[in-house]
């Protein structure tokens, strides 16, 4: 009994370790970036030895990936499927982009900080795939002819990323409303 139970608190602890790890990597990626940040700086964030953090991480992809996982479990992507339940094309629209400009706010310090140095490598999949289709679904509440018009699908894969909604409110000032009211002007000029 007495050996079922050390191993159960053994786990409880390293798992509470391995959270704190985490945590410390994500306040400092989001601080001053991933390349800026060392396994040695997130140990001593997380209170723990280097050769801790290794015990947990084999390296920073791992890291990485543990961080990411958390962050956007706490920082949700629009739900795509009530995207897909507005027929009216506009609204279909405004509700994605208002939505979408909604979460890069939220996430933006982060996003900001860390997706130049992240942009091209494997574990942004996710994050890349969940855009690429979040614009198909706006696209599918388009007519026929239009969704094979592929200026109109490029047109909202640019108004759905980050940096759109960062040149058009941080750089131009504008308010995510009106940020979303340019891009629908834009997008709807043929319909």
């Amino acid at each position: 009994m007495t050996r079922q139970y050390q191993l159960n608190q053994r786990a409880k602890s390293q798992a509470e370790t391995r959270q704190r790890i985490v945590e410390a990597a994500i306040k400092l990626h989001q601080a001053k970036g991933l390349g800026a940040t060392s396994m040695r700086d997130v140990a001593k964030e997380a209170g723990v030895g280097t050769v801790t953090v290794y015990r947990h991480f084999a390296d920073n992809i791992e890291l990485l990936g543990a961080c990411s996982g958390a962050y956007f479990e706490r920082h949700p992507f629009p739900d795509l499927t009530v995207w897909q339940t507005i027929p009216d094309t506009k609204k279909r629209l405004m509700v994605g982009l208002s939505e979408a400009y909604a979460f890069h706010r939220e996430t933006s310090p982060m996003i900001a900080r860390v997706l130049g140095e992240v942009r091209d490598l494997p574990i942004m999949e996710p994050y890349h795939g969940y855009w690429r289709k979040a614009a198909d679904i706006l696209l599918d509440a388009f007519s026929e002819p239009m969704r094979n018009d592929r200026k109109l699908k490029a047109g909202l894969v640019l108004a759905l990323q980050f940096e759109t909604w960062q040149v058009l409110t941080q750089q131009e000032e504008l308010s995510d409303a009106d940020a979303v009211d340019l891009m629908m002007r834009l997008l709807q000029q043929d319909q």
